[in-house]
């Protein structure tokens, strides 16, 4: 990956070259949002973005390359869909001038069901088809797994109703679904896939609680769990 050689020329002439630059580019996972709560008459989450996995990654990458201080953008958004996010690519990502953008997408899009897959798969094609127009490296990262029960903890009226639909698509095997049909458009444009929802299966095959990995026992992962999405980053990155 161009972007490998980019870290390792401003690494070793800090004076000369420009600072390589990410643009992370999804939504609440990328944002930063972890446990849930009723503000009122609505839903909130806790923002902790410094503990998500756009930041692990900068520090990963700032311990490789420590002279080359690469730029990482967060423009993640909360509630965010391929279709929806797809109107603020030029504002939010590609003004950036960006070297490698990282999208990911799919927790909330698959909620709608497969018989609305064509609109993420269109939105999905026009996002990687700008990206890769602008000239940047990209890379597709697949999301974690989301609940398929209700948790014991979840008490609050509203919550619990947001949980059960989400529970019900994931049952359902939407977001495998989806998530097959990214692949498909990857491996169609040639497009590197951190696939770190295959990850998530090995653990649930392998008899682990996917809700205790989950801080919001919804479809928000831990602190801990977005280390792997940074490390998986990291090694895409350099084997891309």
């Amino acid at each position: 990956m161009k972007f490998i050689e980019k870290l390792k020329e401003k690494n070793e002439k800090m004076s000369t070259y420009r600072q390589p630059t990410i643009v992370c580019f999804g939504d609440s996972v990328t944002q930063g949002c972890f446990e849930v709560f009723r503000r009122g008459k609505e839903i909130d989450t806790v923002f902790e973005p410094m503990e998500g996995y756009v930041e692990k990654l900068r520090k990963l990458l700032s311990t490789l390359f420590p002279m080359a201080s690469p730029v990482v953008i967060n423009a993640g958004r909360s509630g965010g869909r391929a279709e929806t996010e797809a109107k603020r690519l030029e504002r939010d990502v590609l003004s950036f001038q960006p070297d490698l953008v990282i999208v990911c997408f799919g927790l909330n899009d698959a909620t709608r069901g497969k018989e609305e897959i064509a609109r993420y798969v269109n939105a999905l094609t026009e996002i990687f088809e700008k990206v890769q127009a602008s000239g940047a490296e990209l890379i597709f990262m697949t999301p974690n797994l989301r609940c398929t029960e209700i948790d014991y903890t979840i008490t609050d009226e509203k919550v619990v109703e947001t949980a059960e639909r989400i529970a019900k698509s994931e049952k359902n095997g939407d977001l495998a679904f989806y998530l097959d049909a990214a692949r498909a458009i990857c491996k169609e444009k040639n497009i590197p896939v951190c696939d770190c929802n295959r990850i998530w299966e090995k653990f649930r095959d392998g008899g682990v609680d996917i809700q205790l990995l989950l801080s919001n026992k919804i479809n928000h992962p831990t602190r801990d769990m977005h280390m792997l999405f940074a490390y998986e980053l990291l090694k895409t990155i350099f084997a891309s």
